[in-house]
């Protein structure tokens, strides 16, 4: 089957709306300060997900350790740009890469990180065919996001958990109607 890479988010003409999982420490800090600081480590490539769903996978409904906090960063339009204009693939594609040694040394070059990642649906199943953007930002790009591109910093931790208390008991109706309305944002790369 044919994968779809597509990058849908929430948006308006100048930000996106990533999604990120942290301890309450660092969460609390960066929604208090309406942008990353201590104790965000700079040092360390960070990731974003414009899928709001995608997030909830990866955090499992902000239950994991270390990823109780779900924040919903808006960034600056032209900044995911830049990140995108920047990035590599996390993994070595031949039908992408001239060779395996080419994209090793773009990777180690680049300060970020491309990964399409399967979709998921509100029981966090994999949607068939459908490839969500995460991006890994490290170097260059972390600097940037925290000092350039970050518009303004929410905690939705309650919303995850109103939502995953809506899938727990059924009403799939009631969940998708709580969800962040997310668009197809164009053009796509890589």
């Amino acid at each position: 089957m044919a994968q779809t890479r597509e990058i849908r988010a929430v948006y308006s003409a100048t930000t996106v709306t990533v999604y990120q999982a942290y301890r309450a420490e660092i969460a609390s800090a960066a929604v208090a300060a309406g942008r990353f600081t201590e104790p965000f480590q700079r040092d360390r490539m960070t990731w974003i997900k414009p899928s709001f769903l995608w997030m909830m996978y990866r955090c499992g409904w902000a239950l994991k350790e270390g990823q109780e906090h779900v924040l919903a960063v808006e960034i600056r339009r032209d900044g995911l740009a830049w990140a995108l204009d920047h990035a590599v693939l996390s993994h070595y594609d031949p039908d992408v890469h001239q060779s395996a040694e080419a994209w090793k040394r773009q990777l180690k070059a680049s300060p970020v990180r491309v990964q399409w990642d399967p979709e998921r649906d509100l029981h966090l199943r994999p949607v068939p065919g459908v490839r969500s953007l995460q991006l890994g930002l490290s170097g260059e790009a972390v600097r940037r996001y925290v000092d350039e591109w970050t518009v303004s910093i929410t905690d939705v931790t309650g919303l995850a958990h109103r939502v995953h208390e809506l899938v727990r008991a059924g009403d799939l109706e009631a969940a998708r109607a709580l969800l962040p309305v997310e668009q197809l944002l164009t053009p796509i790369c890589q």
